[in-house]
């Protein structure tokens, strides 16, 4: 599967704007004459979400439980049945407000395997004047929760910004900046922004290749050259040959410590069966696997702060050897 279908994560604590960001992708993607697909999660068991989505698109739920946690395996299936039935052009994941963002990316990625999709990158929604009182007092699981969506996050929509002053605004950023100092921070009032820019600049491979965004005073970003070591948080690396067992093992083990977990289906060149990996806490494991269908080998790497280029240039040099 090479045509990958782009797929954006939407997280953020509830009422934060996550469904009026996602009626705007919405119609957004609708004008540039692309089919979207939706899937949305509830934690109960009807699909309140989904009613206020009013524009005509492929939609799945995953209702009675959490994405990262209870309905995580339903995940998989739901998004692959989408893709095949509706072939959407480009699809968005609205998690519920307690989603795990860890979790999330690991569930997303995990189905990145089966799915044919491409993760594109995870959009936080925070509600500023919520956000503010509870810097300011410094506790509960809330807060605790909003600063991990912020912190796995590829861009920031700090939400709702007309309720709070400019230097409210400016003291925000600057905690969103020390929690997450390489995602992007763009300011809206009911989530109104430049879809082009927010979707284009902020997840599209070459502007990560080119350098580090940094926040500009409007809530825009500019591209600045710099060490390389982008906040990237998930990495799909598609294998065009197998590769030798011993080598691969050598470069999981040198993984730096900001790749937290990793999984993959590979074929080994000095074995006659196909393995699905997986890498947690320092440790890896295989398993023997005979695949149903037509499945490429690739490797999905999650983390945070580390060089995607680096990782690929490393991956991509253990399939040149031996040729």
């Amino acid at each position: 599967m090479h045509n990958e279908v782009p797929v954006y994560l939407l997280s953020g604590f509830l009422g934060s704007g996550k469904t009026t960001l996602l009626q705007r992708l919405v119609a957004h993607w609708q004008e540039q004459g692309l089919k979207p697909g939706v899937i949305i999660n509830e934690l109960g068991d009807v699909n309140l979400d989904g009613l206020l989505v009013e524009a005509e698109v492929p939609t799945a739920e995953l209702l009675g439980g959490c994405i990262c946690c209870t309905v995580r395996e339903d995940l998989a299936g739901e998004l692959a049945m989408l893709v095949e039935r509706d072939r959407p052009d480009v699809v968005v994941i609205e998690a519920t407000g307690a989603a795990n963002p860890i979790d999330l990316l690991d569930s997303a990625t995990e189905t990145a395997m089966y799915a044919g999709i491409d993760i594109k990158g995870l959009i936080t929604v925070a509600d500023a004047a919520h956000l503010l009182e509870l810097h300011r007092n410094r506790g509960g699981r809330t807060y605790a929760l909003m600063q991990d969506q912020i912190r796995c996050a590829s861009v920031v929509v700090l939400n709702k910004i007309d309720r709070v002053s400019q230097e409210e605004a400016g003291e925000l950023e600057r905690a969103i900046a020390e929690w997450n100092a390489y995602a992007p921070v763009v300011r809206t009032v009911r989530c109104e922004a430049d879809f082009g820019m927010l979707l284009g600049t902020a997840f599209t491979p070459e502007s990560r290749e080119a350098g580090t965004p940094r926040k500009t005073s409007a809530g825009r970003f500019s591209m600045l050259g710099g060490s390389g070591h982008e906040h990237v948080t998930s990495y799909t690396h598609r294998f065009a040959r197998p590769v030798d067992s011993e080598r691969f093992e050598a470069l999981i083990a040198s993984l730096p410590r900001e790749i937290y977990r990793a999984k993959g289906l590979l074929t080994f060149s000095d074995t006659a069966s196909r393995f699905l990996f997986q890498y947690a806490f320092r440790e890896l494991d295989f398993i023997k696997v005979t695949p149903q269908g037509q499945l490429d080998d690739m490797a999905v790497f999650i983390g945070e702060h580390f060089s995607s280029a680096d990782l690929r240039e490393k991956l991509e040099e253990l399939e040149t050897v031996g040729e």
